[in-house]
């Protein structure tokens, strides 16, 4: 019997992607950051905070204070508790936007990339008539004829990431289905469902995790936008890219409503961003 070399993740153990991480000083402060952003917007309902919607008129566009400690809005809401409740919005926004993508062109690209023929032309052609409009232009026409909430915007931008998944599995289902072992497990009559389990998926998933964790990164920036847009969360509802939208009338008068989501948005992209190096990094198996 031709011996089968396990796959990448068999061959690297969580321990030694886990201390090649911790090494990587940028990363661990990308998962800080994530982490701390994710824990605050679970923990939203249970935190003692105003009512994100609740008005007051006599604390209109008030700065900073020991009452608000974020200041108020254009209406008087608290404006901590609607960058709280905001987070929930913009992250839900990412994670279920890469969910959508990589749920539907992880498959598409270990088809194309493993059985060829016209599957491969069918959904390459496909694939690169989506690449040709920009993505945020793309993301934006979806969610437009979709109309504007949160849903739909979580669906335009799955549908507008969708693409760079599939032409990152078909790349790694080319290269990988070109190696020995996969030929052997041909060769001894392994089924074509076990070898695409046991060997193709394992060893696409490391460059699609760190794929979805950097465009989970432009899902929330794609998020912001639309909801700036009026595409997105819809008002009253808290979203940092409408915070934005309402603080662009009122800079000079209260330039906090627009500093704190721009400095949220900010923190989270830049915590996906350097969380999904390190992760390029400790799953490489190139890196020692």
């Amino acid at each position: 019997m031709v011996a089968q070399p396990d796959p990448i993740l068999a061959r690297k153990p969580q321990s030694r992607i886990w201390k090649k991480f911790r090494r990587h000083r940028s990363a661990m402060l990308g998962g800080i950051l994530v982490a701390f952003f994710v824990l605050i917007a679970l923990a939203a309902p249970i935190l003692p905070i105003p009512d994100p919607v609740a008005t007051d008129w006599a604390a209109v566009r008030k700065a900073p204070s020991t009452a608000h400690w974020l200041g108020t809005d254009e209406i008087g809401r608290d404006l901590l508790s609607r960058m709280i409740w905001g987070a929930q919005a913009s992250l839900l926004a990412g994670v279920v936007s890469v969910a959508i993508a990589v749920s539907v062109g992880v498959p598409l690209g270990i088809l194309a990339g493993y059985f060829g023929g016209w599957t491969d032309a069918v959904i390459s052609r496909c694939t690169e008539a989506l690449l040709a409009a920009p993505f945020l232009i793309l993301a934006i026409a979806l969610a437009a004829f979709l109309g504007p909430s949160l849903t739909n915007a979580m669906i335009a931008i799955g549908i507008s990431a969708t693409p760079i998944f599939v032409r990152l599995t078909r790349g790694q289902v080319l290269s990988i289905a070109a190696e020995d072992y996969v030929d052997s497990a041909r060769a001894i009559g392994l089924s074509t469902p076990r070898i695409l389990s046991r060997y193709i998926f394992p060893n696409v998933l490391p460059p699609v995790l760190v794929q979805a964790t950097l465009t989970v990164a432009t899902a929330i920036i794609a998020e912001a936008s639309l909801s700036f847009l009026g595409l997105g969360q819809q008002p009253p509802a808290p979203s940092w890219g409408s915070m934005l939208n309402t603080a662009k009338n009122f800079l000079n008068q209260a330039p906090w409503m627009a500093m704190w989501p721009g400095i949220a948005i900010f923190l989270v992209v830049l915590g996906f961003n350097l969380l999904g190096d390190g992760l390029r990094d400790a799953l490489n198996p190139r890196e020692h």
